[in-house]
């Protein structure tokens, strides 16, 4: 460590000028000069997009607009364990960050001590002796090592660097929880609109059923056509259960996610209610780089390898430590602060290392190698999200493209049941008929709801994967970035 110590001296004024001057002349630093690397993705989405302003500026208030999602999602945030993590994390890399600039200042320790003691001792011709030793000293003592290399503004630098990094996953875990949560909610909304279709569809069974069995007992009907209509209910049935045990299954994770038990109403909003009503800006694939948190978060990182690339260089030259001290001593505590009882030291020292077994050059070969790790994560977070991004633009496309066909479907579908069940009152077919077209109905029924779900969830991943939720200038790192110095 570096000392100054204060003392009553005639050099004192000649010592701060030198410590002055070696302050000043703390201004190197070898740190490689941070180049972003070249994007290793296309310059263009797949066809289809426009460019257009940063989805990062519309927070999730603005896009999630039906009331029971923003209410989850706003407990989800404060009380989510996975974020809870994150955020002691970053607390834990700004204290980091702040210990690693601790070491730029000179440190100053007020110390006090007291010895008594005897010794003995034979003199010739004289014998034994016997001397009592009291001592009491107090005085004040400082350190300070010059960073004429940079090495310790560096370590300061990556410390820094790993804290923002911090910061943005942060950020990405509680962009991703609010995707999970919303998505979360969909699939609540589609089994609700679900299990609506499956308890009319079981009234309108039932009521068949009811039809066939008198027909039956009658003798108009025959007891396969009875049969066929008790399949027809039971499927219905057997639909409603799953849908209850998907339910309930979703609701549990929503309670993880959220951090309590989620109270949602027995009848959820249709799907149409809860769906985000703008239309998302795609963007260029460059504005990634300034959106996404985990490709921010790996630049930080990056930069910290470059700095602690920097430290690892100026290990090899001199260390400058000054040190000193200034007090007073004497033999009894009354006569501590008498005149003639002063004493203080001052010492410079430089160290430069001559042999060190190669330490020095594998500690920077390590960071070399971690530099090398950092770009290619980097690189590899990008080429990520470019694939975040293309991959829902084409379920949300795909998706769009099913649902009409779906549509179309299932007009063809109800068609057909009305003609079966009317062939079938006319006996002019089986009652095969009939369970045939209404089977094929529900099931296209329950998969067009499926479908716009998927669509809303296609939308929500693509809201997620741009960036969307949180601003990369939010209030904690934009006051973060105007720190210099912890």
């Amino acid at each position: 460590m570096f000392g100054v110590t204060i003392r009553r001296s005639s050099g004192r004024l000649a010592i701060f000028v030198t410590v002055s001057m070696l302050a000043l002349l703390a201004g190197c630093s070898f740190a490689p000069d941070h180049v972003r690397p070249a994007a290793p993705i296309p310059a263009n989405y797949p066809s289809g997009t426009v460019n257009e302003r940063s989805v990062a500026a519309i927070g999730w208030q603005d896009f999630f607009r039906e009331a029971g999602l923003r209410e989850l999602i706003s407990d989800a945030l404060a009380n989510n364990r996975d974020l809870r993590i994150a955020t002691a994390r970053v607390a834990e890399a700004r204290a980091a960050w702040r210990i690693e600039g601790a070491a730029l200042y000179p440190t100053l320790d007020a110390v006090g001590t007291g010895t008594r003691g005897r010794s003995l001792f034979n003199l010739p011709g004289i014998g034994p002796q016997t001397i009592d030793i009291r001592q009491v000293s107090a005085q004040m003592s400082a350190g300070w090592e010059i960073d004429f290399w940079g090495r310790l503004r560096n370590l300061r630098d990556a410390g820094r660097e790993q804290y923002l990094s911090s910061e943005e996953a942060r950020r990405a875990v509680a962009t991703d929880l609010v995707a999970q949560v919303a998505n979360g909610y969909l699939l609540e909304c589609e089994y609700g609109e679900r299990a609506a279709l499956a308890r009319r569809t079981i009234q309108t069974r039932e009521e068949a059923l009811r039809i066939m069995r008198r027909r039956y007992e009658v003798g108009s009907g025959s007891k396969l056509d009875m049969t066929q209509a008790q399949t027809l209910l039971a499927q219905a049935r057997n639909a409603l259960h799953t849908l209850d045990q998907d339910r309930e299954v979703n609701r549990n994770a929503l309670a993880l996610l959220v951090g309590r038990p989620v109270q949602i109403a027995p009848e959820p909003p249709h799907l149409a209610a809860a769906a985000p009503s703008m239309v998302l800006p795609i963007g260029l694939p460059s504005d990634l780089l300034l959106d996404r948190p985990d490709i921010i978060g790996a630049e930080h990182r990056l930069k910290a390898a470059n700095a602690n690339i920097g430290a690892a260089r100026s290990a090899f030259l001199p260390n400058i430590n000054l040190t000193g001290a200034y007090g007073t001593a004497s033999s009894e505590l009354d006569g501590l602060f008498r005149g003639g009882s002063e004493a203080w030291t001052f010492t410079p020292t430089i160290t430069l290392p001559i042999f060190t077994a190669g330490r020095l050059k594998r500690t920077l070969d390590v960071a070399l190698a971690r530099r090398d790790l950092a770009v290619a994560e980097y690189e590899q977070t990008i080429q990520r999200a470019f694939r975040d991004v293309s991959d829902a633009l084409v379920r949300r496309r795909q998706l769009t493209l099913q649902i009409e066909t779906t549509r179309e479907m299932l007009a063809a579908l109800t068609e057909r049941a009305r003609l079966a069940q009317l062939s079938f009152d006319n006996g002019r077919s089986s009652y095969l008929e009939v369970l045939d077209a209404q089977r094929d109905l529900f099931e296209t029924e329950q998969a067009l709801v499926q479908l716009r779900r998927a669509e809303l969830a296609s939308v929500v991943a693509l809201y997620s994967a741009l960036g969307g939720g949180f601003s990369y200038q939010d209030a904690s790192t934009t006051a973060a970035r105007r720190i210099v110095n912890p």
